[in-house]
């Protein structure tokens, strides 16, 4: 089957695509140069999680190893989509994202402008497609012109050949991902790495820098094309505010229009025309950092605690590798503050006693932790996020 130019009636088809990064990329960008828009599908993903997506995001095509297939029950998108991206957020529960190509336009040079991507650089793109930090970075690529490298996942040995032998000079990571690229010093031939997903702690990125790399700290989420705010700074196309709780809003053309086929979630999301990104911020000389994400506050005896607030001060303890504060039940404290640490070396990890002493040097006594997890793995998303709601039930 081939499919037609847009449907000619202000809709576009919706093409949902099962296949691994190096083999979507080129179809991704066939869909948006024929007026299409694309849903990419993890290919790892059980056949009932797969049924479930695509029940929930209709599209109107398959695209698998089997071929393109015409749906029966698919509805068409609008013209201006480039593509939904299906995520779960905090929650758990599937949501369909759609993205705009208007969007995609002001995103692509927006984040560009912001780290001076030009000639002679050429991004990574190491991310999964399916998630929007990936799929991102191949729509910067496709609206500049500034060439793209595609990997199928995060392989450190193919990444540091990446400059040398494909050209590599930007790579977009997650902390967790950086601080392997520095153990292993890869990093060599990269000019730039966009650091997003988590707060990059200090003595990360001193070591990070001090093999020649700038870092471009970036903040955003699905329904934001990825890139919003790049070291604190709303992106060309974007503004934000801080509401009267903290809670960072954004607005403007790389904003979602809403989630596909659930108007009463679409409305929730909005004040407005401000999407309410559901993060705790604050400006400082003119610049947003996040604090936390709202919904993972620890209410411990009555004082909110932030657990990115407190992973970056243990992060910097030197028994401590990596780190990941959950809350669970307290009879007590309503609440306690749980650290669960991997430890630089295993036969002899830090205490609680010298953990909590070590947060009281930079926070108040009540967000040190009352518990203590030595752990072998956090766990995370394949974008790399941790999953706090899968340790703070184990």
């Amino acid at each position: 089957m081939t499919l037609a130019a847009v449907t000619g009636d202000g809709t576009s088809n919706l093409v949902a695509a099962i296949m691994s990064n190096t083999e979507l990329a080129p179809h991704v960008v066939a869909c948006w140069e024929r007026g299409d828009a694309v849903l990419p599908l993890n290919p790892a993903l059980p056949s009932n999680e797969l049924r479930e997506l695509l029940e929930l995001a209709q599209p109107t095509h398959l695209l698998d190893h089997s071929g393109l297939t015409r749906l029966a029950h698919g509805m068409p998108v609008d013209s201006d989509t480039a593509a939904v991206v299906c995520t779960s957020g905090t929650t758990g529960q599937p949501k369909a994202v759609e993205l705009t190509r208007s969007g995609l336009f002001a995103m692509g040079t927006g984040v560009s402008d912001a780290i001076s991507a030009g000639q002679g650089d050429t991004w990574l793109a190491c991310h999964p497609l399916f998630f929007v930090a990936g799929l991102a970075i191949l729509g910067r690529s496709w609206v500049t012109g500034v060439p793209v490298a595609v990997h199928d996942s995060f392989d450190l040995e193919r990444v540091q050949q990446a400059p040398r032998v494909e050209g590599a000079t930007i790579i977009s990571v997650v902390p967790t991902t950086l601080r392997r690229l520095v153990r292993a010093d890869a990093l060599q031939g990269f000019r730039a790495a966009v650091v997003g997903g988590a707060p990059l702690p200090d003595t990360q990125r001193a070591a990070a820098i001090a093999t020649g790399v700038t870092i471009f700290d970036a903040y955003g989420l699905t329904e934001s094309w990825g890139g919003a705010v790049t070291n604190g700074v709303a992106n060309h196309g974007v503004d934000l505010m801080l509401r009267d709780n903290d809670e960072v809003a954004l607005r403007g053309a790389p904003i979602t229009r809403g989630y596909r086929n659930d108007p009463a979630l679409t409305r929730a999301a909005f004040d407005g025309n401000w999407f309410l990104t559901g993060d705790i911020g604050k400006i400082s000389e003119g610049k947003l950092s996040i604090i936390d994400r709202m919904k993972d506050l620890i209410i411990t005896g009555g004082i909110n605690v932030g657990p990115t607030e407190v992973e970056t001060v243990l992060a910097q303890h030197p028994a401590v590798s990596e780190v990941c504060v959950v809350g669970v039940a307290d009879e007590e404290w309503g609440e306690r503050v749980v650290a669960c640490v991997i430890p630089v070396d295993g036969t002899n990890p830090p205490t609680l006693d010298e953990l909590r002493g070590f947060v009281r040097e930079y926070l108040v006594a009540a967000k040190a932790p009352k518990e203590l997890r030595i752990i072998d793995e956090i766990p995370r998303s394949p974008a790399g996020k941790p999953l706090r709601r899968v340790l703070a039930a184990q």
